[in-house]
């Protein structure tokens, strides 16, 4: 037998820093590469700019690209790899490690003019490819460019401060003082802002974003989480311009946890876009799923609604409930009803007392323990919120739902009745409160279809589920109980809409029951 050989590319096997400073696989960043027009590949005067450099795939495939595209104008290699390594690829590495690692991927050799560069053109170690130490630029508690929390990363100089170069300047393009055709890349995802948890951490790929876009490229090809798609902590204006932004002529979406980056949890999942300088128009959207294409690319105008609708079968169905009229008006949306966090003032972590023996006037308080739920009683003057709506019938869902698998299927938590004289800690929110306990029962049933929870799974992209993720679901009259079938026949959708709802969400009895938490980010 012959010997069998395996040589795989260090690049595809190199371990992340972090869930937010994330190394691309060569293969993803070959398919965004993909998104670009060929003929760049055989222009020699292009230029290459990626702003957050970890490992330096991005460069090192453009310029496998252009080695190859530029053979005839330049055929000697050696005169051919100096022209590009030193005239058409940039890079601003993240910290001093990666800005050797990149080096390391795009020169051979961890300084650019080194003895086993393969680049004959470079006097100085750098290169192309630079890493500047910057500090934050504190306006109070905060950085005035990133957020980040002062207390967390005002630090000594040898340890890295996180405050990224090309995001820490008024004018990124005066670091290289040029002008670049193409900016491309990965950037870090965010920075914590002091809180402690995942929930306290700010976003900042989004500024990554607008700074390239402040360059001017003809061309910007970037990944980042999908969580803008619906907005959140620091990114609801980001999305409302993306969102109205006609220049994007592609968007590829990866909803499927681990399926972008295998093995990093990024909840919401990631997707790439190509942003062109040149064009105006609807933007051709593609889900992949396990690493394919899954169905056929949708060309469409991305601001139809106030938040990106990702999946392409989802936007027949939300037209049509969305166009459904009672009389001459729009019928209203859950979000109205539903209650915003803490409806009570009771932190998650609170419990009461384990009985209600010795309270003069006890209430009993649903809570949440390490991710269980917990039943406990407090007195009824410690309510301080909505004291009012002790005495209603009330229907509590979490305010998080969702477990570490790749694929959720559940979207709601499983609706708690709360009679008269009971309230929940800041685990719940308050999704209705009633006179009768029929009209609670009804509407928790209303809750559990699949229908609902379809709707709700269209701006709800990670565990978290605020009152927000409601603004889709129509708020109906309880004078009946209401079936996924009767909601199919209302709004007069398809065999195949009908297939597609129950394609990703599973009936609430074939669920197990999922403990929703305390509502962090991760």
């Amino acid at each position: 037998m012959s010997e069998i050989r395996y040589n795989p590319d260090v690049l595809s096997c190199i371990a992340n820093l972090s869930s937010d400073e994330v190394f691309t696989p060569p293969q993803l960043a070959n398919r965004m590469l993909d998104a670009l027009p060929a003929d760049l590949w055989n222009n020699k005067r292009a230029t290459f700019l990626d702003p957050g450099c970890k490992s330096g795939v991005f460069l090192r495939e453009i310029v496998k690209r252009l080695d190859k595209g530029l053979e005839k104008q330049i055929p000697n290699r050696q005169k051919r790899l100096n022209h590009i390594f030193e005239n058409q690829v940039f890079g601003l590495a993240i910290t001093e490690l990666t800005a050797l690692i990149s080096r390391r991927s795009l020169y051979c050799s961890k300084t650019a003019n080194g003895k086993y560069s393969v680049c004959e053109g470079f006097s100085n170690s750098e290169g192309n490819i630079r890493f500047n130490r910057v500090e934050h630029t504190w306006s109070g508690e905060s950085c005035k460019y990133c957020g980040a929390n002062k207390g967390s990363y005002k630090r000594p100089s040898e340890l890295e401060s996180h405050a990224y170069s090309f995001i820490h300047t008024d004018e990124p393009e005066g670091i290289f003082n040029m002008k670049f055709d193409v900016v491309v890349g990965n950037p870090p995802y965010q920075l914590s802002d002091g809180g402690g948890s995942g929930s306290s951490a700010v976003p900042i790929y989004h500024k990554f974003v607008e700074s390239a876009l402040q360059l001017k490229p003809r061309y910007v090809v970037m990944i980042t989480p999908s969580r803008w798609f619906a907005g959140g902590k620091g990114l609801d204006d980001f999305r409302t311009r993306m969102l109205n932004e006609r220049r994007f002529r592609n968007l590829v979406d990866y909803p499927k946890l681990y399926d972008g980056f295998p093995g990093v949890k990024i909840r919401g999942g990631i997707s790439y876009f190509l942003w062109d300088r040149d064009y105006s128009g609807p933007c051709t959207v593609q889900t992949m799923w396990d690493g394919k294409p899954l169905g056929k690319p949708m060309t469409r105008y991305l601001d139809a609604y106030d938040v990106l609708v990702r999946r392409n079968e989802a936007v027949s169905i939300l037209d049509k409930v969305r166009a459904y009229r009672v009389g001459r008006k729009a019928e209203i949306t859950l979000d109205e009803r539903v209650s915003s966090r803490n409806p009570f003032g009771f932190a998650s972590k609170f419990q009461g007392k384990k009985s209600s023996a010795g309270l003069s006037n006890p209430v009993k308080l649903y809570g949440n323990h390490a991710g269980r739920a917990v039943v406990s009683w407090i007195e009824r003057r410690a309510v301080q919120a909505n004291a009012s709506w002790i005495d209603d019938w009330k229907v509590l869902v979490s305010k998080a739902q969702g477990t570490s698998a790749a694929v959720e299927t559940k979207f709601l938590s499983n609706p708690i009745l709360a009679k008269p004289g009971e309230v929940c800690t800041e685990t719940y929110l308050v999704a209705g409160r009633f006179d009768t306990e029929d009209a609670a029962a009804k509407y928790a049933d209303y809750l559990r279809t699949r229908f609902v929870r379809f709707l709700i799974s269209l701006r709800k992209l990670t565990h978290n589920a605020p009152r927000g993720v409601y603004a889709f679901v129509p708020d109906m009259p309880l004078g009946r109980n209401w079936t996924d079938e009767r909601l199919y026949k209302r709004y007069n959708l398809t065999d195949q809409e009908i297939a597609f709802i129950e394609s990703i969400v599973k009936p609430m009895q074939d669920v197990d029951d999922e403990p929703g938490g305390n509502g962090d980010d991760e």
